[in-house]
């Protein structure tokens, strides 16, 4: 729709900020100006200039506070402000004109500014400032306000010494438009919020794109052209606004469904093109050319248009890459022995990543030719080496310290001096099995501290700790992570390290990291699944999974993971996060496979973290959140307590609530939260007053893990869902199901409890649900005054009972 004021022919797209009017003609002194207010004084000394209100920031979004105006040219240092009405007139005022009024909704008033020396200031925050006015001064979704500026003016033309500005309507709703990223590209969903604005697809899966006609109200009713383009960056598109689309051609849509189920279509039944290089994925652009002029004109909606493209075309990241391996074996002397696999093209690659792989006792370095061969032919350097695991984990830390050192300072003969200026020794990763696991955060934790000092890289050369299945037989500061980005693996059959001893809690390792952390749990994989040395898979339980099955996994799982951390690779991180219902790698098992269960683990490094809800590790009152926030809650049998297995029998009973938790290790404290339910209740924590506006932040993120062995838990094996609700200070509240993307919180592994496996263990994953995705359908939600977050149970849709631990409520920004 088209509002008052606004420029004929412009695309509808922009019509959300309408034309500037009220311009300077007809002033009361002949002051006139016709491309701003009436003329003032200003810092021009020129009475034919008047000064102007513009927007110059944001989106007119009334569930964002992005919104922003500038006034310039007034005189320098002077006072003014930036005022609103609902109705629009012309009538001579002091030195000008004044055309916004009441029309019976008052006149609301912004806070007074003092100009810069150039005669300027900005007034932000229109949409959150606005809701401290009276209610009908209220900003809500598909209101139109006009604005104009007031500012005083000494010495100017007609002597009032006050003056006015032009004036602007803008129409809000509950979404942006008008040349702001648009989340387009995605897959359709079978439930609200009906549309999963994903990064990334697989290769031959079709595509799809949706609207939600409330967020993007300009584009009700029209026909345009959809095209999908290789991505570009804003300076990409600035030089080149070209649209050519990688189909061939664009589609034409006609967008006049009510809600986002009428306005989801495919774009591409999956014929894309991926990446032929050794990257993960093609980026692509999604572009609706609203006046149908081949080109991609600023306000025209754009999935992508920055770094990272609107989607990716991702590869199948279990599949081998373009390049040759060659692998050498070769030995520098004692505890030297080491396994190299390194492209064969590689003198034409430029200095590339070093992947250092320390094995287990009892384990060979030659036993990881699945790890070596996969990352090398992506263009990774992969060195395993023999490591002195037997008399424990500080000598295993020690030849993973050597062997890093010995392998960086004889580059020119390894290899017959074939990597001689292709390491980039700034990028490492150290990836650590069993006892090797341990030794790998021992041995950053010896860097960390000063207590080993290498020749040739140092701490901050360490970009990722991967520890397979460790042992922990160390003091928590003894093998602590610290900030480095640190990841896990678990085998969920595993019976060595099963969690029975202290020296087996392995996920401990994962809560003591600061940095980046994630973990894949892996059902059904045992110890010496791990590996490619044959023998025994060291497993116990039901459903095991194969060494070729497993290694499929690891596979696809960690060259997104290397990818990531030591390349930045933009696609990689949804491996590391999305339900493997949703995402996996094309070539790990098929979901057909029941053996093949997977969940993730993953939380942001500090800078990615907004808002930290409730971690449980202060204010042990249940009713109170680590943040300080009101807490309320009408499930039953909830315990705050440290996430821990206090007798080793992994069995529950009323004085054991956190039975089969092992994420803590001797006086380590890292609670967490459980509770169960056999009726509709729930769970809800407040936001701090301080950070309820959400608008720049992506994704409210928690942990959740069911708990075993409990009656509710057995009563019915299967995956878990109930929904997650957020609520507004007006009450407007808004609930997407925690089973979003394919799968609820998993069902645990039933391993079985005989000496020496303890039995069922609790794996923890995490929920990631998008915050734009509250708003779909006109759900009314206002996310810039967010009140809580609420987890119902029971109800419709969920389980009606069920025991769940918890960690983590926090709102991230990726």
């Amino acid at each position: 729709m088209l509002l008052a004021g606004s420029v004929a022919g412009a695309p509808p797209v922009l019509a959300q900020v309408g034309g500037a009017f009220c311009f300077g003609l007809g002033c009361p002194c002949g002051n006139d100006d016709p491309n701003a207010g009436c003329g003032n004084k200003g810092v021009d000394f020129s009475f034919s200039t008047g000064a102007e209100l513009v927007h110059s920031g944001g989106v007119p979004s009334a569930l964002q506070d992005s919104f922003e105006f500038t006034v310039r040219g007034m005189s320098g240092n002077q006072l003014g402000l930036v005022y609103m009405g609902a109705g629009s007139s012309n009538f001579v005022f002091g030195d000008g004109l004044r055309c916004v009024v009441s029309a019976g909704l008052g006149i609301r008033r912004f806070p007074v500014q003092q100009a810069d020396f150039v005669g300027e200031f900005i007034q932000p925050g229109i949409v959150g400032l606005s809701q401290g006015f009276p209610p009908t001064g209220q900003i809500q979704p598909g209101e139109t306000w006009y604005f104009q500026g007031w500012y005083r003016d000494p010495g100017g033309p007609c002597g009032s010494s006050f003056n006015l500005t032009n004036a602007v309507p803008v129409s809000f709703y509950p979404g942006g438009g008008g040349g702001n990223h648009s989340h387009l590209a995605g897959q359709p969903l079978a439930e609200y919020p009906w549309f999963d604005y994903c990064v990334s697809i697989n290769q031959g899966q079709a595509l799809h794109m949706a609207v939600d006609p409330l967020l993007q109200p300009g584009l009700v009713g029209l026909s345009a052209d959809v095209y999908i383009v290789r991505a570009k960056d804003s300076a990409g598109w600035s030089a080149d606004p070209t649209l050519t689309d990688a189909r061939g051609a664009p589609s034409s849509i006609l967008f006049s469904g009510a809600d986002v189920q009428g306005n989801t279509f495919q774009l591409d039944a999956g014929l894309l093109s991926g990446t032929s290089g050794s990257d993960l994925g093609q980026g692509y652009d999604v572009v609706i050319d609203v006046d149908g002029d081949g080109l991609w004109d600023a306000g025209e909606p754009i999935d992508g248009l920055s770094t990272e493209a609107g989607f990716y075309v991702v590869r199948d990241v279990a599949a081998a890459g373009p390049y040759t391996v060659t692998e050498v074996a070769y030995s520098g002397g004692s505890w030297l022995g080491q396994n190299l696999f390194y492209p064969a093209s590689i003198a034409s690659l430029g200095a590339l990543p070093l992947v250092v792989v320390s094995h287990g006792n009892g384990h060979n370095y030659t036993w990881y030719d699945h790890i070596g061969t996969h990352l090398a032919s992506y263009g990774f350097v992969v060195m395993s080496h023999q490591n002195e695991t037997a008399p424990g984990i500080e000598t295993a830390s020690t030849t993973t310290l050597t062997n890093t050192d010995y392998f960086l300072g004889n580059l020119a003969s390894i290899a017959a001096g074939a990597l001689a200026g292709h390491i980039d020794s700034s990028r490492i990763a150290w990836i650590g099995h069993s006892r090797g696991g341990e030794g790998v955060v021992r041995a950053y934790t010896r860097l960390a501290t000063g207590h080993f000092v290498p020749a040739n890289y140092t701490q901050a050369d360490i970009q990722l700790v991967s520890s397979i299945a460790p042992v922990t037989f160390l003091a928590s500061t003894a093998a602590d992570p610290g900030s480095v980005n640190y990841h896990l693996w678990v085998g969920s059959a595993d019976d060595d390290v099963n969690g029975l001893l202290p020296q087996t809690h392995q996920y401990a390792i994962l809560e003591r990291a600061q940095g980046a952390r994630s973990s894949i749990t892996i059902q059904g994989a045992g110890h010496g699944a791990f590996h490619n040395g044959g023998g025994s898979l060291v497993a116990a339980g039901p459903c095991l999974l194969t060494r070729v099955e497993t290694h499929q996994i690891m596979r696809g799982q960690l060259l997104p993971l290397v990818k990531h951390y030591l390349e930045g690779d933009i696609p990689a991180r949804d491996f590391l996060w999305r339900q493997w219902e949703g995402f996996k790698p094309i070539g790990a098992p098929p979901l057909s496979n029941p053996c093949a269960v997977v969940t993730f683990d993953y939380r942001p490094g500090p800078a990615g973290i907004s808002i930290v809800l409730d971690d449980f590790n202060s204010n042990a009152a249940k009713n109170v959140s680590s943040s300080g926030t009101a807490v309320s809650f009408t499930v039953d049998n909830l315990f705050e307590d440290n996430k821990r297995d206090t007798d080793g029998s992994f069995t529950w009973t009323g004085s054991q609530p956190m039975n089969g938790m092992t994420r803590t290790k001797g006086s380590e404290e890292h609670p967490g939260l459980v509770f169960d339910w056999n009726e509709p209740s729930y769970w809800e924590v407040q936001l701090p007053l301080v950070n309820t506006d959400v608008t720049g932040d992506t994704y409210l993120s928690f942990r959740a893990c069911q708990g075993t062995r409990h009656p509710n838990t057995t009563a019915a094996l299967g995956d878990l869902t109930f929904f997650v609700t957020l609520r507004d200070a007006n009450g407007v509240s808004s609930s997407i199901s925690c089973g979003l993307h394919g799968g609820g919180i998993e069902e645990p592994y039933q391993r079985p409890a005989s000496n020496p496996t303890p039995g069922w263990a609790n794996e923890m994953e995490t929920v990631r649900i998008r915050l734009s995705d509250f708003l779909a359908n006109g759900s009314g939600i206002n996310l810039t005054i967010l009140d809580s977050v609420r987890l119902d149970f029971g109800g419709p849709g969920g389980d009606a009972v069920g025991r769940l631990g918890f960690d983590d409520f926090e709102i991230t920004r990726e």
